[in-house]
């Protein structure tokens, strides 16, 4: 089991000190000037913390909402279903769902699910039906397919881990996020990582904040070459959404998860180590390393590089605009970021693993770029 309360010195697990004292003073630097509220970051290694720090306007013991980190917990429960041989990547949804099978959704396969290939990303489910799972399933019934399942990729935010949260559930027999709790947090050591939290559980959670202006069309065209970043449903009011205390005890599958760095990091240790096999070593390896979609984002052209569940940073020379990697990591890194600049990732070549958060929306896209960029490439060297 992990211990997040227990920070080893980095010296003992092979950390450069003036490495870290780098990586924390960049983590600091966007506090101190009076941009961000607050942060907080984790390293580990060999199975212990390394480093656990909090700036600002917060402390160690409070918790942020991780956004889209929350997918990677949410896939490590559908692998310990698969494992079980209850849930398989290449059937059909509609056989475990069947009132998800109108409107063409009948030929989409939990594997296109799990890697965004599988045709409705932009299908809406209401704040108003996230705690009413009967309306949740009535809304699939609704959604429609806006292009062949299986034939791209574009990111589907929120809308297909809703269909893997219940695909988990009838699989299980139990819902999602109480199977997460039991059977992946609390084995592991780290009952403070949750996908939705009681509603007298929730005061200790960082409040959301936007903060500074968005990048100019000059700096975007200059940077990606586009004049504005294209219309999703991840704006800020949705993400300031989660301040709701019914929105974080819903534990939205896509990006409702509240945690420390702290334990996200030893999260990550987990899947570089095993523990007790808490996961199939083969569904295991197959989820941290075996890309399985490289259709190119529709916006960026970079291949998709992604596993059941996950992102891997590869060696083609885009592991900096996938995910946050940072571009020091090796190519078998892998992880899964999440809005607003939050951070996740494990290093199979290093045993590293790294979180970063932050409860600050930063409205400048390519600042919040940056800092990852910066953050991420400082972590990935600290052993090296």
């Amino acid at each position: 089991m992990f211990d997040p309360n227990d920070v080893a010195d980095a010296a003992d697990l092979g950390i450069d000190p003036q490495r870290l004292s780098e990586l924390l003073d960049r983590a600091g630097r966007d506090v101190d000037s009076g941009l961000l509220p607050s942060c907080q970051l984790a390293v580990a290694r060999h199975g212990r913390l390394a480093a656990f720090h909090t700036f600002g306007d917060a402390t160690n013991e409070t918790r942020y909402v991780i956004f889209s980190c929350t997918k990677a917990l949410v896939a490590a429960a559908a692998w310990m279903v698969m494992a079980e041989g209850r849930l398989d990547p290449a059937a059909k949804v509609a056989d475990v769902i069947p009132e998800f099978a109108t409107n063409g959704k009948d030929v989409v396969t939990i594997e296109q699910v799990m890697l965004h290939t599988a045709g409705f990303p932009y299908a809406p489910m209401a704040p108003a039906l996230w705690n009413d799972r009967a309306a949740r399933v009535a809304r699939f019934a609704d959604w429609r397919l806006n292009w062949e399942p299986g034939t791209a990729f574009e990111y589907h935010a929120t809308s297909a881990h809703w269909v893997l949260a219940e695909l988990i559930d009838r699989q299980t027999g139990q819902d999602y996020r109480a199977f997460i709790h039991e059977r992946i947090a609390l084995p592991l050591g780290l009952p403070r990582l949750r996908v939705g939290l009681p509603l007298d559980e929730q005061r200790d959670i960082a409040p959301l904040a936007t903060v500074g202006e968005p990048a100019s069309p000059d700096e975007l065209e200059a940077v990606f070459g586009i004049r504005e970043i294209p219309l999703t449903e991840v704006t800020d009011h949705a993400l300031l959404e989660f301040n709701s205390p019914d929105a974080r005890r819903a534990g939205v599958p896509g990006g409702g998860g509240v945690t420390r760095a702290a334990e996200l990091a030893l999260f990550y240790q987990g899947l570089l180590t095993n523990p007790g096999n808490l996961w199939d070593p083969d569904v295991l390896a197959d989820a941290t390393g075996n890309v399985r979609n490289v259709f190119p984002d529709p916006w960026f052209r970079s291949p998709a590089n992604r596993t059941l569940g996950l992102v891997v940073a590869g060696d083609d020379g885009y592991a900096h605009m996938r995910m946050n990697f940072g571009r020091t990591v090796s190519a078998r890194a892998f992880g899964h970021a999440g809005a607003g600049g939050q951070i996740a990732w494990a290093d199979p070549a290093s045993g590293l693993s790294f979180c970063y958060f932050t409860n600050g929306l930063d409205a400048h896209v390519l600042r919040q770029a940056r800092r990852g960029l910066a953050l991420s490439s400082r972590a990935a060297v600290l052993c090296s």
